[in-house]
């Protein structure tokens, strides 16, 4: 291979093949249903791809929403091993005397991490989530400390925290699209837990409640998250279903009424079946091409995606995509393995609709010195003649 032609492969554009799927004619998309709310979205779970969004950024109170961020923390402190499900937690007069919807558990009782964490999802326990959010991090206030950090990390811009609870407070706040994110962070890292919110009901303390999310009863498909409701924030709700190997998550804030909030819900989650359709074209860290190095030990490094390549487009869409992938030019070692060394961009005729970073999915350490200046003399000739 000559200089020039080495060189070239670093930076041409090459065609990537878009595996085909079985695919539907395609059809006209209608506008999204206009909901009896005051905000929603409705986002794709895999890629976090917003299909519809009305105010989704706007800021309202969450109402007990909120409890999605409590029960996410304690998920990811038994994951992280600082507390375990079977610990026990001696519930303060503080958790006992907290307004709103109850888990009915008793001052001064111990119940544990389990059991809350059921309490919480299922009952939306304000007491629950008191006496848990004490045990983990000492008081309501630290807790709301991490609550505010965890929604950082998650990309909730618009939310910030002052309870657990989600009772009323003037600087507590959400939208549907951080709920969205949150809901999808519940369903994707731990999956484990994300089964109870598919749940009907709890019995604890000789009270049988059920869960207050209608839609597990009337449709079959859809397998958590969970309602909210005060007099500021109306009734709320997160809502989550798979059909056809789709999961779609649905956030209503503002309806009227608990029926309402479901059957708005519902709309939304059959728009986006009846209308979208997702594939996952490539998976992450799968070889999508080998880019030619300098000055390194290997002469070549395998490129690949730091996450899946999923796309969700209007149905019959899909068919019309390709995709094209460029190599930065001249990747010189030494290179670390997640280095960024090139880019993917799906095209839908002319419009870009989708773009990835490649990675390099191993590491290439320095050549030798030999290989380093004879790399140095092919760079220095190749330059003069371009």
């Amino acid at each position: 291979m000559n200089i020039t032609t080495f060189a070239k492969r670093l930076c041409l554009p090459v065609l990537l093949l878009i595996a085909p799927v079985a695919m539907s004619a395609e059809q006209m998309t209608p506008a999204a249903p206009q909901l009896a709310a005051k905000a929603y979205v409705l986002m794709e779970a895999s890629s976090g791809q917003v299909l519809v969004d009305s105010n989704g950024d706007q800021r309202l109170p969450p109402a007990s929403l909120t409890k999605l961020m409590s029960a996410y923390i304690a998920t990811l402190e038994i994951k992280r091993g600082q507390i375990g499900e079977n610990d026990m937690v001696t519930v303060s007069e503080n958790a006992w005397r907290t307004g709103g919807s109850r888990m009915f558990i008793k001052v001064g009782s111990q119940v544990t991490v389990s059991d809350l964490l059921h309490g919480i999802i299922i009952q939306s326990g304000n007491d629950a989530t008191v006496a848990l959010a004490e045990h983990i991090a000492g008081s309501e206030d630290a807790f709301a400390d991490m609550m505010n950090k965890t929604a950082g990390d998650l990309g909730m811009e618009n939310s910030h925290f002052m309870n657990p609870t989600g009772l009323p407070n003037p600087d507590h706040y959400s939208t549907p699209h951080d709920i969205a994110k949150l809901a999808r962070a519940i369903i994707n890292i731990d999956p484990a837990h994300y089964a109870i919110y598919s749940q009907k009901e709890f019995f604890w303390n000789n009270i049988k409640q059920p869960n207050r999310n209608l839609l597990l009863w009337r449709d079959k498909t859809v397998d958590g998250l969970k309602t909210g409701h005060t007099e500021e924030a109306g009734y709320c709700m997160a809502a989550s279903a798979v059909r056809d190997g789709m999961r779609l998550i649905a956030v209503v804030f503002g309806t009227t009424s608990e029926a309402a909030r479901a059957a708005e819900t519902q709309k939304l989650l059959t728009y986006g079946f009846r209308f979208f359709e997702t594939q996952t074209f490539y998976q992450k860290g799968t070889e999508l091409a080998k880019a030619p190095v300098w000055k390194g030990a290997t002469h070549e490094i395998r490129a690949g995606l730091a996450d899946d390549l999923t796309m969700t487009l209007p149905k019959g869409q899909l068919k019309n995509l390709t995709a094209t992938m460029t190599m930065n030019p001249q990747l010189t070692a030494p290179i670390a393995k997640g280095d960024v060394i090139g880019k993917v961009e799906v095209k839908n005729g002319e419009q870009v609709v989708h773009s990835a970073n490649l990675i390099a999915l191993d590491a290439v350490e320095e050549g030798g010195f030999i290989r380093r200046m004879w790399d140095s003399i092919r760079l220095f000739f190749y330059g003069l003649f371009n």
